[in-house]
């Protein structure tokens, strides 16, 4: 019988995670490892690029397509990594004030 999620490539997102999924603080070492070998075969069974061989595969496209809540840490694991790069970027200014107003300006006689 195959091997579930069997692929010959590392799986790296240089876009999301430039320096790592381990260095980034998102996942914690046991689920970059399982992205880092597993993930090719992950996005490619999701994008339908491949189709699934074992029933461990059937059940994670059944989890990709949302007719089925995950149970395994696979499914957990790419469920997480993609609510990650889908979720909006926080950015933090240096200043976290309010924005300064010039002292000199007179704004009470504004035409309404």
């Amino acid at each position: 019988m195959a091997e579930s999620f069997s692929t010959t490539h590392r799986f790296f997102d240089n876009k999301n995670y430039p320096r790592g999924f381990s260095r980034h603080g998102d996942f914690t070492i046991k689920e970059s490892q399982i992205l880092e070998k597993f993930g090719y075969a992950f996005n490619e069974l999701e994008s339908e690029k491949r189709k699934p061989v074992t029933d461990e595969e059937k059940s994670f496209v059944q989890v990709c397509k949302g007719k089925k809540e995950p149970s395994t840490d696979n499914e957990k694991v790419w469920l997480k990594y993609l609510k990650c790069i889908n979720k909006p970027k926080r950015f933090h200014t240096l200043s976290g004030g309010k924005p300064q107003v010039d002292p000199g300006e007179d704004f009470s006689d504004v035409d309404d």
